[in-house]
């Protein structure tokens, strides 16, 4: 697994590529969320449209990573799980903790709500 990482906004999006199964690749990635963490940046989006494969361990760093940025008062939403991703999150019941989106400017957007707006006001 590799990753890209793009400011967009308030958030920052995280582009995983290739086989997500934790491990030494989870553990850099992890290590990058504690250094945007300790930036302030807390609003995190993970673009899986280039992910071939997720194993348990791979889900494992995404709750870690999601633990994460919820303790720092951030928060993690997923982008563009293929139907395969899709169908694990649904299966484990990941699908009801991740807030999870088509694209990636969805996602983004969603950040930029507060929490007492409304639509149309």
């Amino acid at each position: 697994m590799t990753f890209d990482i793009e400011e967009r906004y308030n958030a920052v999006v995280i582009q995983l590529k290739g086989d997500v199964l934790g491990g030494p690749d989870g553990a850099k990635l992890l290590e990058k969320l504690h250094e945007l963490r300790n930036q302030g940046k807390k609003n995190i989006v993970v673009d899986l449209g280039k992910v071939r494969f997720m194993n348990s361990s791979g889900l494992g760093m995404l709750i870690a990573a999601l633990t994460t940025m919820r303790n720092a008062g951030g928060d993690l939403k997923i982008a563009r799980a293929a139907d395969r991703i899709q169908s694990l999150l649904i299966v484990t019941k990941l699908i009801t903790v991740f807030e999870h989106y088509e694209s990636v400017e969805e996602a983004v957007a969603s950040y930029g709500k507060s929490d007492g707006e409304q639509l149309g006001a």
